[in-house]
């Protein structure tokens, strides 16, 4: 049992079990030995490679989108150019290239980041050069200008809670103690109450729902603030358009599968987006939403291919690394159809590039 998972056997005994969105958020962000707090989790030497580090492409194509935007809501002299989850600042790096690159762009304008992990944040501000504020929460957003918004990898690593249908109804999805005062997943005795549920298919026994409150709720607030500010928000995660019962909760260490429960705040935690919570959540508010496409849809139709072959003609050396990660971005056999893009804006601001042919 790891540090964390001692901890948390501790606090069960005292207190009882605890739901999977409790033990995920102290797995994730527990201040001394949550997963982010403490672990380098991003490259070949950690636990898994995201889009922006496997290429420069991506970033740079996801910057030019946030600047097609931008034009199309009239080249406005004052954005809030920012990015949920931004790990060690690559893909702002990458996408701030791009922007450079769009007459008139603000740029002089700082970039603001929301982001909880301190050991994170320095490395942002190192890898970005450029004016960074942080934000703890969504919240801290300024709200006088429109929003111009980046999401990679964010919403799956926020807690999820689970319920099993067990025929009658359903009961929650609990973290107890077994015999040997070990974790062990169980069930709580009482059965949830049905307006505690997310919107569902009718279930059979055995089915797992999940639904993340956090994400629903960031949905809502980022819906709320783009149909006020105008502006757009890209994310990017894996998962499903429209998901009903699976239990997608895994935790991954050194670019495997682990087991959950053993390695609390030294694997990393996520579970597959579900893309129709977030988008009912932010229409619910007054944005609009478009998606979701595969990866490897919106790549392609914001230039990837042309952009893959400039760079190897322009780096012949490195020409198999370039469209080996152009494979593994697009195709659909890697991430091009596992993860999905979803764009939200506010009613104001014209459907975005790619989404637009949708």
């Amino acid at each position: 049992m790891t540090p964390l998972g001692r901890l948390l056997a501790r606090r069960i005994a005292a207190e009882g079990p605890l739901p999977v969105a409790a033990v995920m958020a102290e797995a994730l962000a527990h201040e001394a030995h949550g997963y982010y707090q403490v672990r380098e989790p991003f490259g070949a030497a950690g636990d898994f490679i995201t889009a922006p580090e496997i290429s420069q492409m991506f970033g740079e194509l996801l910057g030019l989108w946030l600047g097609a935007v931008w034009q199309s809501m009239g080249s406005p002299a004052r954005v809030i150019l920012g990015e949920f989850g931004p790990g060690r600042g690559t893909l702002m790096a990458d996408a701030r290239r791009a922007l450079a690159r769009v007459p008139g762009f603000p740029l002089h304008a700082p970039v603001h980041l929301v982001e909880t992990s301190p050991r994170l944040r320095a490395l942002q501000i190192e890898t970005i050069r450029a004016p960074v504020v942080h934000h703890d929460t969504t919240d801290g957003l300024p709200s006088d200008a429109p929003l111009l918004l980046l999401a990679n990898e964010f919403f799956d690593a926020l807690p999820i809670r689970q319920a099993v249908f067990t025929g009658e109804a359903f009961h929650e999805r609990m973290v107890g103690l077994d015999r040997d005062d070990g974790l062990i997943f169980g069930l709580a005795p009482e059965p949830l109450s049905p307006h505690l549920l997310p919107p569902h298919e009718a279930p059979e026994d055995g089915a797992v729902l999940e639904w993340s409150p956090a994400s629903i709720a960031i949905a809502a607030e980022l819906g709320r603030r783009l149909a006020a500010q105008g502006g757009a928000l890209l994310a990017i995660d894996y998962g499903a358009a429209h998901r009903g019962f699976a239990d997608t909760l895994q935790a991954v260490s050194r670019h495997r599968y682990a087991e959950i429960l053993t390695t609390l705040g030294e694997a990393d935690l996520t579970a597959h987006v579900n893309f129709a919570h977030l988008a009912a959540a932010a229409t619910a508010q007054g944005a609009r939403a478009f998606g979701p496409v595969p990866q490897g849809d919106l790549l392609r139709g914001l230039g990837i291919d042309l952009r893959a072959r400039r760079l190897a003609a322009n780096q012949p050396a490195a020409r198999d690394q370039i469209y080996a990660a152009h494979h593994r971005l697009t195709a659909p056999d890697q991430m091009g159809s596992l993860f999905k893009a979803l764009a939200l804006c506010s009613a104001a601001t014209p459907p975005p590039p790619v989404f637009d042919a949708i």
